[in-house]
């Protein structure tokens, strides 16, 4: 996540016309195409304060998610749901903040990222609440805390443990299709390494700009960075058949984000998306044929889900049509159906949605077989 803040020149000079003509033309061709995509949409979390980002395990069988619940924690836990019976279980420790979590392809665990082991996790967690109760608006912006660290627990939130054990942000990460390997997010050399009196100056202006991906073993081990950029790289998933991985990078000046891909070793980095915009939060569809992402191409706050081919010759074709956030899109394992996140809700809160996939209109509007 980060803070999507994006300013724009409106100087007239003939390069912005023709722009401008371009982004039109785009426009017009990706909004013809964007209907019955996903149908049946509903809404599928209803008692919490707000939820997000889903994942599914490999057979269908359970989602995880994060979402906050009113009580003592104001920020995110996370929940394991059991699709068949409804059942919904609090698998994070429940002090300190969470996110981003995913389940094992294979076994019955779940990894996902906490600050529960900060010493001052709950003093944290008392500030917030005060400072909600005041009314005082705040600008959002994602907090690339020092103190997240990766763990993996049971299904039961037991046998917890701690994958990481580095200072630094430690996070976005998720298992393999073999269960072998983690691919995650982290500023870690900005605590770790000596940096340049250029990078210093970044990273003390904004956090991010240290954030590299990196893969290890599924045990904490043999931790490789994959990225080395002064920009943001996050937000990793591996292809469906684990030989690479989809992300995206920031501007340096943070205006802006593409969609990239690698293989698993970090070689062959590849640029998919060249929107100029916020595009982020991409995810693989099951068939290895196409990427599904979230851009704010339709407007600064506008931000809907596109979907490109996984070598990034095609142009993006647009999937939704609401005002408001729609992303952090996933396919269920099979393919056939998808869930996201939205505020198309009467408050205006993120919530969990899902909806009927059309696969089938998906490869057309793409222009593959």
């Amino acid at each position: 996540m980060k803070n999507f803040t994006q300013s724009i020149n409106f100087s007239v000079n003939l390069p912005f016309t023709r722009n401008l003509l371009a982004v039109a033309c785009f426009l017009a061709m990706t909004q013809a195409s964007a209907a019955d995509f996903i149908t049946d949409a509903r809404q599928i979390s209803d008692q919490e304060v707000r939820s997000g980002e889903g994942y599914y395990r490999t057979d269908g069988k359970w989602l995880v998610y994060q979402a906050e619940v009113a009580g003592e924690n104001p920020f995110y836990q996370i929940y394991l749901k059991d699709i068949a019976g409804g059942k919904v279980q609090q698998v994070s420790p429940g002090i300190g903040k969470t996110t981003c979590s995913w389940v094992h392809p294979l076994q019955e665990k779940v990894l996902f990222s906490s600050t529960h082991e900060d010493p001052e996790a709950k003093a944290k967690m008392t500030a917030e609440i005060e400072q909600r109760k005041s009314g005082q608006r705040r600008s959002y912006a994602w907090d690339y805390d020092e103190f997240y660290d990766i763990y993996e627990t049971d299904f039961e939130g037991g046998n917890i443990r701690n994958l990481t054990h580095t200072r630094g942000y430690d996070a976005e990460a998720s298992w393999s299709p073999d269960g072998k390997l983690i691919a995650f997010a982290s500023n870690r050399r900005a605590y770790n390494e000596p940096l340049s009196e250029v990078e210093t100056a970044l990273f003390n202006n904004d956090p991010s700009s240290m954030i590299d991906i990196y893969i290890m073993d599924a045990d904490g081990s043999n931790v490789k960075r994959l990225t080395h950029t002064n920009s943001y790289d996050g937000g990793p998933f591996f292809s469906p058949d684990g030989k690479r991985i989809v992300w995206r990078r920031f501007s340096e000046n943070g205006q802006e984000a593409e969609i990239f891909t690698m293989n698993v070793d970090g070689s062959d980095q590849k640029q998919i998306t060249r929107l100029n915009k916020m595009s982020w939060a991409p995810f693989y569809h099951p068939s290895n044929q196409y990427i599904i992402f979230a851009t704010n191409v339709q407007g600064h706050r506008n931000f809907e889900l596109y979907i490109v081919d996984v070598d990034g010759k095609k142009e993006p074709v647009r999937v939704t049509e609401e005002e408001g956030f729609d992303g952090l899109p996933v396919f269920t394992p099979d393919g056939q159906y998808i869930t996201w996140t939205s505020d198309r809700t009467p408050n205006h809160k993120g919530r969990l949605f899902h909806g009927k996939w059309n696969h089938k209109k998906a490869l057309e509007s793409l222009g593959l077989e």
